[in-house]
């Protein structure tokens, strides 16, 4: 049976058990989630790993880092040491977005090495072989797709984009309704080509239900992509975006009968006026399904700091109900990413998800925040730089005082207010 199949018959499981108690919540509570659709754990039968996670409702907000080759970028070394940084820098997943090289040895090394879950977008390898076996990579049939599902539910991953919501009705809104920036999503850009050459509907849509016994099979949690996501702020909360949010509230309900797991991807560039809008659509829409989003990037102007555009727009989304943040890098709209970019997209994500679960009252946050502002106060420096969101900089940058390093910093020294206050009450 799935997690939600035993959550479905009042069954608690050992994954449940384990993941609850990184929640600091009762397992029943979980399982109580995981039965009303509004938490999910992705994690395939196969797959064995040691940081599994829930995410969705009065859980913490959880943060995902996207690694893979490119056309131009081939080097699976050089990805592993991303995933390790990812990981390292406290990534709860890692989503293989690869479009070059050898995909299939690429997912392997990656789910070798890889402590916490796994999730693809499987239209990429469909794509990939169809270029090479017809040199078109829309060149692929239904049945192609599928096949790249059962494969890459069978090698152990854990949770799959599929852009279902890209449908004729869909992208007739799109066509009514013009967009400063039409379809920017890699994968609903692919599907709506597809329909376009094969004069079909999406074989994503279509198939849906061939789709569903795949997940179920391996308990993969379903992640329905947004394929119409604005890729301009001008663009946001449009009708496009909700025709499409709506196709995949009901393909949820369709998922959760079937005993699979599901949840909801979410924009992209948003104002920051309309982030809450959104997240109460996808709630409504989605009968409460965890909300994935992507940022939300809430200015186009910010190329090269985009993990910053995003940390601003994840952090209010986190606080109004989002509950899985994909981060976004600096290289974001310029480059493939590096080591370092990852790094950096990491750790401001993460912040972001903080701060949110600050604004959700996770006593966990708090707790945080409490200990290195008393760490502070006490002017314990190894303290404050251990319970660091990234203790490597706090002590490089300590460090970097010498040979200046004294019980104050070097911004304020003698006029530290800590100093003085501490010195006045002694008086």
């Amino acid at each position: 049976m799935t997690q939600l199949e035993y959550a479905k018959n009042n069954i608690v499981t050992a994954l449940m058990r384990k993941v609850a108690q990184k929640e600091r919540m009762e397992p029943k509570e979980l399982m109580r989630l995981i039965r009303a659709g509004q938490a999910v754990i992705p994690l395939n039968m196969k797959h064995k790993i040691t940081k599994p996670f829930a995410v969705g409702r009065g859980l913490s907000t959880k943060v995902n880092a996207n690694i893979g080759i490119s056309t131009d970028e081939s080097s699976i070394a050089d990805e592993i040491q991303k995933l390790k940084i990812a990981i390292k820098y406290g990534a709860d997943a890692l989503m293989d977005l690869s479009v070059g090289g050898d995909l299939v040895k690429v997912r392997k090394e990656v789910l070798k090495y890889s402590t916490v879950p796994v999730g693809t977008v499987p239209v990429y390898e469909a794509a990939v072989r169809a270029q090479k076996k017809n040199k078109n990579f829309l060149k692929f049939s239904a049945q192609d797709i599928l096949e790249v599902l059962n494969d890459q539910a069978a090698q152990g991953v854990d949770f799959f984009t599929i852009h279902s919501g890209v449908t004729r009705s869909s992208l007739e809104v799109l066509k009514v309704h013009k967009r400063l920036m039409g379809v920017v999503s890699r994968g609903g850009a692919i599907m709506a080509s597809w329909m376009k050459y094969h004069k079909q509907e999406n074989p994503f849509y279509s198939h849906f239900q061939q789709i569903l016994e795949i997940a179920y099979k391996y308990d993969i949690t379903l992640s329905l992509g947004d394929g119409l996501r604005p890729g301009s702020i001008l663009d946001a909360t449009d009708k496009a975006q909700i025709a499409e949010l709506k196709i995949l509230g009901e393909l949820a309900k369709r998922a959760r009968a079937r005993g699979v797991q599901v949840m909801i991807e979410g924009p992209g560039h948003v104002p920051l006026d309309q982030i809450k809008k959104n997240i109460v659509l996808e709630k409504k829409y989605c009968s409460g399904a965890p909300f994935y989003v992507l940022g939300p990037l809430v200015t186009d102007v910010a190329a090269g700091y985009d993990h910053i555009t995003s940390a601003i727009g994840g952090a209010i989304a986190a606080g109004v109900g989002a509950d899985f943040l994909c981060y976004v890098t600096p290289a974001e709209h310029l480059r493939h990413p590096t080591a370092s970019d990852v790094r950096d997209g990491v750790i401001a994500c993460r912040i972001a998800a903080h701060a949110g679960d600050l604004v959700k009252r996770r006593e966990s946050a708090i707790t945080w925040d409490r200990n290195i502002s008393v760490a502070r106060q006490a002017r314990n420096w190894k303290k404050q730089i251990e319970l660091s969101i990234d203790p490597d900089k706090a002590r490089a940058y300590r460090l970097s005082s010498k040979p200046k390093l004294s019980s104050v910093c070097t911004m304020c020294g003698k006029y530290c207010s800590i100093k003085l206050m501490e010195d006045c009450k002694k008086r």
